[in-house]
């Protein structure tokens, strides 16, 4: 049985046990997690987005779960599936695809036009040889012939997007960190952008002065982030946004740390942003956007290097910095390299069509 995933609290314990099971097969840890309490508010409605959790159950146990959400923009046509899974004592038995066709007929309903479906691929578990299947854009492949690949393509999805999981170690690094902000901000084309852009830095909730611009980054994000072929959405930011997002994110326990280039009339040039999760050593790196203007200074990496140096201030007991970036990033990508960030998953982004219900 396909069915809404049960919001009791008995029912999201289930729901976010299995996705640790889950987690810790297709990327190697579960630490990423989220608590009971934070897919409870996830699922909460929002003015923004919606987020349905999808449960497949046998003699009234969870069996396998599929997460659709999407933006609620009047504009916007595409939902997203970030998991789907199944317990492995239950796989091969349609359940999978049970959950998958049950995702498609709730995104066309909503009248979502495209789906796209999210898989993860562990690198250390694929040894290169066999046939390949690479992205439109991009140097990475995965296995043609693994279970993912297979299930996505027998359902009518196209591979459009490769994206990189990345993980770093901060421990006793922070005057290696600070050390290489200075340098950058003394030599080369940096003492010039010093001038010209300040590096502000706060916890959870921005400046009042820069809300406003900071939100017009965030819009410009998803502009602007390398999506392959995927169809992803604008996602369009005002200041009651970025509240709302400050506000949610303290609800869910977790504490937002922000470094921001910031022009002399006090426009944000860039951004980057980590989140916290709550009881937990990992942070996840969201966000980084350097506006198209404000390029060729090498702000991307002194806000890193600023955000990295607030996290160890704020948090030393922080251990690992997780982030995700489109394989075709190469800029991106050199940038976490040149911090020590290492790529252990590969996660493809597959996309359909979708037919609309009949009226």
């Amino acid at each position: 049985m396909v069915v809404p995933g049960a919001t009791d609290a008995s029912g999201l314990d289930a729901y976010v046990a299995l996705i640790r099971r889950l987690d810790a097969e297709t990327i190697g840890t579960s630490e990423l997690a989220r608590s009971p309490r934070e897919l409870a508010l996830d699922l909460a409605p929002s003015r923004y987005s919606r987020h349905v959790a999808l449960g497949a159950f046998e003699d009234g146990a969870l069996v396998g779960l599929a997460e659709l959400e999407w933006e609620l923009d009047e504009d916007a046509t595409t939902a997203y599936l970030p998991m789907l899974g199944v317990e492995p004592t239950h796989r091969r038995r349609g359940i999978g695809s049970r959950l998958l066709a049950a995702a498609e007929v709730a995104a066309a309903a909503a009248g979502r036009r495209t789906l796209v479906l999210s898989a993860d691929h562990l690198i250390s578990r694929d040894d290169g040889h066999g046939e390949r299947l690479r992205a439109p854009q991009g140097e990475a492949s995965i296995r043609a012939g693994s279970v993912a690949v297979r299930f996505a393509e027998r359902h009518g999805y196209t591979l459009g997007q490769l994206d990189r999981v990345s993980v770093v170690s901060v421990v006793g690094r922070a005057d290696e960190f600070a050390a290489r902000l200075a340098e950058l901000e003394t030599s080369g084309r940096s003492p010039e952008a010093s001038a010209r852009y300040r590096i502000v830095t706060w916890t959870d909730r921005a400046p009042d002065d820069l809300v406003d611009s900071l939100a017009r980054a965030h819009t410009q994000m998803s502009l602007d982030a390398p999506s392959g072929e995927i169809a992803y959405e604008l996602e369009p930011w005002d200041a009651a946004r970025v509240r709302d997002d400050e506000h949610r994110s303290l609800e869910r326990g977790r504490t937002g740390l922000f470094a921001a280039a910031v022009t002399a009339d006090g426009e944000v040039a860039g951004f980057t942003q980590l989140s916290l999760l709550p009881a937990s050593t990992a942070v996840e790196q969201w966000d980084t956007i350097v506006l198209a203007a404000h390029r060729g200074h090498r702000l991307g990496l002194r806000l890193k290097l600023a955000n990295l140096l607030l996290l160890i201030r704020t948090d030393p007991t922080r251990e690992r910095v997780y982030t995700w970036n489109a394989d075709e990033n190469r800029h991106m990508l050199q940038i976490n390299e040149a911090l020590g960030f290492e790529g252990f998953v590969l996660e493809s982004q597959w996309q359909k069509p979708l037919t609309p219900p009949e009226s």
